[in-house]
């Protein structure tokens, strides 16, 4: 997976969000809003490819958090930002 092109993060009054920019995305007008972790992986994913073993894994790595429930909320993430267009 990618983020696709035309996204970007950007704090707002101490709160991270996403937005989109550019032509492409002209349609796109929801406001997603990120926690901590999610602020997190995405900027360490933001220009590379990734799976949801990649996010797992840097959960992982950052917070104290078992393998098997890094796994779980990175597919659910992942899940979250295919279903509203942020990946593909």
């Amino acid at each position: 997976m990618k983020v696709k092109k035309g996204f970007e993060l950007r704090e707002v009054c101490g709160e991270h969000i996403i937005v989109a920019y550019g032509k492409e995305n002209i349609d796109f007008n929801k406001v997603i809003s990120l926690n901590e972790s999610a602020t997190f992986l995405w900027k360490k994913i933001a220009d590379k490819d990734f799976t949801a073993d990649d996010l797992a894994s840097l959960l992982c790595k950052e917070y104290e958090v078992d393998e098997k429930t890094a796994k779980h909320d990175a597919q659910a993430l992942l899940d979250k930002w295919t279903k509203v267009g942020l990946v593909e």
